[in-house]
């Protein structure tokens, strides 16, 4: 308990955890989206194509987790003006832009001098990283995010289930899905100071797939995903504190153990 207590004392922790919940609420609540379009592999490819981001601004100077926005930006939207002008399905050019922009971050990192200790940080995530800065920015675009969603919640239900139907009935399905893919992607670089670029995606797919396994309703997935996903943030930051383990590994391998937990709770009660 001595522990407990001294962990919420201090500032960085504090900061850790309000990011933590922003997150998992903000990555939990698109991740919905994400596994109705069965898109897990788009969170993961906006993921690691932020490290090209993030290589131009230390190599220039710049503020890294602004610049890695712009840059997640700039590929989800290619993405969609792609998919939308060729008969290219959307993996196949997630998987393009994947691995061009990991192969330019490295190229761009190779003629920075030194270790590179905030790189580190961004490719597996860390407790001490978060600053007072990075919380405001999360916080503001975060909030910004999810009241867009809450606003366009029926539009994006209706467009991700039947793209052809929610277009006959009024909706305009490019405008909601290139918005949700925008979204996607900077929630995906805000994810990426806590959890890392390698882990990030993981939280837009766990809870949602670990809710869907206890809930039989629409709305019960909803909140369910929700729940779960701040369970395993808070979990996973505190077991990462105490224990002094990496906090995006903590924080997945808690996601995945609740995951694994409900598939099995679901087979013996589908046996009873």
């Amino acid at each position: 308990m001595t522990l407990i207590f001294e962990m919420l004392s201090q500032p960085f922790m504090q900061r850790a955890f309000l990011a933590g919940i922003l997150l998992s609420v903000l990555l939990a609540t698109l991740g919905i989206f994400v596994t109705l379009r069965k898109m897990a592999f788009f969170g993961d490819g906006i993921a690691h194509s932020s490290l090209a981001g993030i290589a131009i601004a230390l190599l220039f100077g710049l503020a890294p987790l602004p610049t890695a926005l712009v840059w997640a930006v700039a590929v989800a939207v290619s993405i969609h003006l792609l998919e939308r002008s060729t008969r290219l399905p959307s993996d196949t050019l997630i998987g393009i832009f994947f691995t061009a922009s990991m192969a330019l971050g490295v190229v761009l990192m190779s003629f920075t001098h030194g270790y590179q200790p905030e790189l580190m940080t961004y490719l597996f995530g860390s407790i001490l990283a978060v600053r007072p800065e990075d919380l405001l920015l999360i916080g503001g675009v975060g909030t910004a995010i999810l009241i867009w969603v809450g606003l366009s919640f029926r539009q994006l239900t209706y467009a991700s289930l039947a793209p052809e139907s929610a277009a006959v009935s009024g909706i305009f399905v490019n405008g909601v899905s290139l918005a949700l893919y925008v979204a996607l992607a900077v929630a995906t670089v805000l994810g990426v100071k806590i959890l890392g670029i390698v882990l990030v995606s993981a939280l837009l797919v766990l809870p949602p797939a670990t809710s869907r396994m206890l809930t039989s309703t629409f709305r019960g997935y909803v909140i369910g995903a929700i729940t779960v996903s701040v369970f395993t943030a808070v979990i996973g930051l505190s077991a990462s504190y105490l224990y002094d383990l990496p906090s995006g590994a903590a924080i997945i391998l808690v996601g995945a153990v609740t995951f694994f937990l409900a598939a099995v709770s679901r087979k013996f009660s589908s046996l009873g």
